[in-house]
């Protein structure tokens, strides 16, 4: 069933676990992750970047939506990252029921007057909105204070920003960061500053960056003929603990694409004659199907659909 990002969200920061927001760029990612919502009885939101709607084009959204709609659990179909008031509009356009408006890198003023203006024009057609606050980068533990603060996402101006824009759900910079290399050995996360934005901010909160980067995954990926750096992701007990102190939203992107290149790769160089794409990319769809299902059950989300 087809469903706003905050019906999900609220319910899952109340009742104390998370919900993956599994990004797609086509049908069998889209497949993989509402298959693993539904074989688990979870909640899910199914996220498209501005790269995917552009890469798949309304095929994509349209089915991203229809597959949504048909599914035995809550979905959510939320723009990710999107960088314009124009994108939103666009993707509300399109159907999606959640959207993120990024003006995170801009002053707080200017982000404080776009994120406004999204919300207005998505609540105004009954779709909830995810706002940015902090910069995320990777931050290493021995870093100075006052620099970690110009990165990082300040607690009162956490509340502040909430309350002056009416965003429903809030990503928060606390030290993880896009992509494969987050930092080396066990990232730093600022858990201490996530527990005061939470004592501050009662909407969901979102992280961004979260994939785990399994040491498993990378070396399955290099074995099979791919070239990655020193991968490192976030800790598995860190997200635990962010759940714990608020977070409802966690974002998976890397992950599927590392668990959907290796199969491939594999696939491929054990059948260098094989061409049909089926052959490849339906192994490659129930890789990123248990992808999904272990997040699910790091996130506590199981069975709360």
């Amino acid at each position: 069933m087809l469903v706003t990002g905050l019906e999900i969200l609220k319910k899952a920061r109340a009742e104390g676990y998370g919900v993956g927001a599994f990004n797609t760029n086509n049908m069998e990612f889209t497949q993989a992750i509402l298959e693993a919502a539904e074989e688990l009885r979870s909640p899910v939101i199914l996220a498209l970047s501005e790269g995917a709607m552009k890469y798949g084009g309304r095929a994509l959204t349209q089915m991203a939506v229809a597959l949504a709609k048909e599914a035995r659990v809550p979905v959510a179909i939320h723009l990710d990252h999107g960088s314009s008031y124009e994108s939103v509009l666009k993707a509300l356009r399109e159907g999606f029921t959640s959207v993120m408006i990024d003006k995170s890198h801009e002053d707080f003023e200017t982000n404080v007057r776009e994120t406004k203006r999204v919300v207005e024009a998505a609540h105004a057609v009954g779709v909830t909105v995810e706002a940015e606050l902090g910069r995320l980068a990777g931050i290493e533990e021995h870093v100075a204070v006052d620099e970690k603060d110009a990165l990082l996402t300040n607690p009162e101006e956490a509340r502040i920003f909430m309350e002056r824009t009416g965003a429903d759900y809030l990503a928060v910079a606390i030290g993880t960061s896009h992509g494969a290399y987050k930092g080396k050995g066990r990232p730093f996360i600022d858990h201490p500053r996530l527990e005061r934005i939470a004592g501050l901010v009662p909407a969901p909160l979102v992280l961004h960056g979260a994939s785990a980067v399994p040491p498993e995954l990378v070396e399955r990926f290099r074995a099979a003929g791919g070239e990655i750096g020193e991968a490192a992701g976030i800790h598995p007990e860190d997200i635990r603990k962010a759940i714990a102190l608020g977070v409802a939203k966690i974002n998976t992107d890397t992950d599927l694409r590392l668990a959907f290149t290796a199969l491939i790769r594999e696939t491929l160089g054990k059948s260098p004659k094989e061409f049909d794409p089926r052959k490849y990319l339906g192994p490659a769809r129930e890789a990123v199907k248990e992808v999904v299902k272990s997040r699910m059950e790091l996130f506590g989300s199981v069975g709360k659909a």
